[in-house]
């Protein structure tokens, strides 16, 4: 079983800033509990090659950045072991005022036939957790006022 899945958000940010809280180390700043492991200490953190592994809900996943535009876009290949594979892939698009338009792509396939119930469960709170990022992020960041 594969899904691709694909949502968007508002961040109250320009994309050259918001591209930041997309990046492994710029993502600890709004998602609880995430800590990205590098095996190498990179130099740039969002460089195509760099690998990190994360924990989360008691699995493990490994992470390569495939591409990278820039204050634009990102992509990462995901791994969790037995479990699923594929990639993540965040755009980012400006506006008149100042906000990004984010575009969140998750393009995943089950490993087995037993992962296939999580994927699809995956897939059925896909909008929730994305309106879960929007929140998470907004509240993370300094209030203009």
């Amino acid at each position: 079983m594969n899904v691709a899945l694909s949502g968007r958000l508002t961040v109250p940010l320009p994309p050259e800033r918001a591209f930041e809280l997309f990046t492994p180390r710029g993502e600890q700043r709004w998602v609880t509990g995430w800590l990205p492991r590098f095996p190498a200490d990179p130099a740039d953190e969002s460089a195509p090659g760099t690998v990190f592994e994360t924990d989360a809900n008691g699995r493990r996943t490994t992470w390569v950045v495939t591409d990278r535009t820039p204050g634009r876009r990102i992509r990462y290949a995901r791994v969790v072991p037995g479990e699923n594979a594929g990639t993540v892939t965040v755009e980012l698009a400006g506006d008149a005022v100042g906000t990004s338009d984010v575009k969140v792509t998750y393009e995943l396939t089950a490993l087995t036939a037993s992962a296939a119930e999580d994927l699809r469960n995956f897939a059925a709170r896909y909008p929730d957790m994305l309106r879960q990022w929007a929140g998470a992020i907004t509240a993370a960041l300094p209030d203009p006022a």
